[in-house]
């Protein structure tokens, strides 16, 4: 007598889920299982059907940096569901070439360019008191640097620091009237997974004493980024408008290329391509399911841990300096 075959009673679908999730078990904790192109595809699998298939004909995204790489992918998937997308750039030129480029891409006639340094603190401030006051509902912190040598934006402070910290700091706080006035704002930073080896740390933020280190001003802000990001959903709960970071993995961008050459040469045979990337973003700006969810950090459509080594959670008061420091130095105190 031979044992029952069960298999067929058991629907394909749920093997296929529990097989994920067993892979993911084994392969997350590993970056290179999870931040390449394998670990999108695998996470992919998991991702609710339907959750994209969303209009967002008569709203308006603000993109910084989204004429190239993760951001312009991003600003695209957006254009593309019908949003009002602005790209906002240093070099107008680029930026307009980049909007035009995605009218002609997506078929929606309202991708336009604006000219925003998020380095430069007065600049931003100029900006804001010129713009119309239409609601903003989708506003991404996605523009980055890395620059290989210590330089300072025009106020003076470290060029990471016042790309990635202070002057998305000082935006959000700017826009708030406009990001209420939506009623569902969402607010989104676009972090790194690098971020998760260093400790938020105020001890030298703008580079004075330490010898300098670009990787790891970049990851140091990239920390900060996560923190406010929390930091500044406590401060907007009871609103309508949510703060929510993300990490894209190791994707294959220009500025990668450029920054990281050795690090491109080594891991491009697994790099995410810029949808794969952007895929989170335009799932937290989009997607109905995380409406009112607010102060957590995604990757691939999961809320994930801040942590992974010890010692670099921060406490509740190393949390508040950085909040007190942004507030001084952006000028918002």
């Amino acid at each position: 007598m031979t044992a029952p075959d069960f298999a067929p009673s058991i629907p394909r679908g749920f093997l296929a889920a529990a097989r994920d999730r067993m892979l993911g078990a084994v392969m997350d904790p590993t970056v290179a299982g999870s931040f390449g192109r394998g670990g999108f595809q695998r996470h992919a699998r998991g991702f609710v059907p339907g959750d994209l298939d969303v209009g967002l004909s008569g709203r308006i995204a603000l993109v910084t940096g989204g004429h190239s790489g993760i951001g312009r992918a991003a600003a695209a998937a957006l254009a593309v569901r019908g949003a009002e997308v602005r790209l906002l750039g240093r070099d107008l030129a680029r930026v307009e070439a980049g909007a035009a480029e995605l009218r002609h891409e997506t078929g929606n006639p309202r991708v336009f360019a604006e000219r925003l340094d998020v380095s430069d603190l007065d600049g931003i401030r100029a900006w804001a008191e010129g713009c119309d006051a239409s609601p903003v509902d989708i506003l991404v912190h996605n523009a980055g640097v890395m620059p290989n040598t210590r330089t300072e934006s025009p106020q003076g402070h470290e060029t990471t620091l016042a790309t990635h910290v202070l002057g998305p700091f000082l935006l959000t706080r700017l826009l708030l009237t406009r990001l209420q006035a939506a009623r569902d704002g969402r607010v989104i930073w676009v972090s790194s997974g690098g971020m998760y080896a260093r400790r938020l740390s105020l001890a030298d933020p703008e580079w004075h004493t330490r010898p300098w280190d670009g990787v790891v001003a970049y990851a140091e802000t990239k920390r900060m980024q996560v923190v406010l990001s929390r930091l500044w959903a406590a401060h907007l709960h009871g609103t309508t408008v949510t703060s929510n970071a993300m990490h894209p993995g190791w994707v294959d961008t220009g500025a990668v290329r450029a920054s990281m050459p050795r690090f491109h040469r080594v891991t491009r045979s697994i790099l995410r391509d810029t949808a794969q990337g952007a895929d989170t973003i335009v799932w937290l700006a989009a997607s109905p399911r995380v409406k009112g969810v607010s102060g957590r950090f995604w990757f691939d459509r999961m809320a994930r841990r801040e942590h992974w080594l010890p010692g670099t959670r921060e406490t509740a008061t190393e949390a508040e300096a950085l909040w007190a420091f942004c507030e001084q130095d952006a000028g918002t105190a």
